[in-house]
């Protein structure tokens, strides 16, 4: 029985789509939470959806692309819950561009947001774990985009590539404390990110809406989309005791798209 009953999870990102999925996930298996995301309103409707599973739960407004911030998110699930156990640096965005076409603006957001973001999540658990003198699990949030370079998501596919570096660079470094460090990789899944993608190759390709996301669900194996769900379940056990001996992997949850 995989349990994170009474543990203290922190989830970056956790005001919608994935972020939110696998809150309630956590929650359902009996971990407290800290909601993280740079929208209060959002987190106040998750916050209650989490609370109805009899756990308890904390918001934080916070820019993961600010090391301040996030170590302040960190002390604050840790005041306000009791502990910290678990962080899911999950907050990221999407860039839809042509390489040709891409800012010094573009790259600087999309690196600050996907890249640093997980990086001072990694640098402020671990060094609460280490604080409280406990183990603990780092979750990175990369991609299928992480494993192959998509065409119109270069430089968003070179971000998720860097979180697997990361993810594994930190496994190395934080073992001998006995804290975890893995990453889930997400297929196509069924939120506003991908509405936002669509839209976007529907710009510059010319395809009608909803066609790109189409073509995509089309390629995957098991036949449907993926959902928040199919992520969290993931994540669930990662954050898991039954993972206590995974380190350094970049796990791909996809339906069958991406083959590693």
């Amino acid at each position: 029985m995989m349990s994170v009953k009474g543990k203290v999870v922190l989830i970056t990102g956790a005001g919608q789509g994935i972020g939110r999925g696998i809150a309630l996930r956590l929650a359902k298996d009996g971990a407290n939470i800290a909601l993280v995301d740079l929208r209060a309103e959002q987190l106040e409707g998750v916050k209650k959806e989490v609370e109805a599973f009899g756990v308890k739960a904390t918001t934080f407004v916070a820019d993961v692309s600010k090391q301040d911030q996030v170590k302040a998110a960190v002390d604050h699930a840790e005041k306000e819950l009791g502990g910290f156990d678990v962080i899911v640096n999950n907050a990221g965005i999407a860039q839809v561009k042509p390489l040709a076409d891409v800012t010094p603006e573009d790259m600087d957001r999309i690196f600050r947001i996907n890249v640093d973001g997980v990086l001072w999540g990694i640098q402020a658990a671990a060094a609460k774990f280490k604080a409280l003198g406990h183990k603990g699990k780092i979750i990175n949030a990369s991609s299928i985009a992480g494993h192959d370079g998509f065409a119109m998501l270069g430089v968003y596919s070179a971000t998720k590539f860097a979180v697997r570096a990361l993810t594994q660079a930190a496994a190395k470094e934080y073992a001998s404390a006995g804290i975890t460090v893995n990453a889930y990789c997400p297929g196509i899944v069924g939120t506003s990110m991908w509405v936002e993608i669509d839209e976007r190759f529907a710009e510059i390709t010319g395809t009608p809406k909803g066609e790109t996301y189409k073509k995509y669900v089309d390629g995957i194996a098991l036949g449907r989309a993926q959902t928040p769900e199919d992520v969290a379940a993931l994540v669930a056990f990662l954050a898991s005791d039954d993972s206590d001996y995974i380190t350094g992997q970049a796990i791909l949850t996809d339906g069958g798209i991406v083959y590693r």
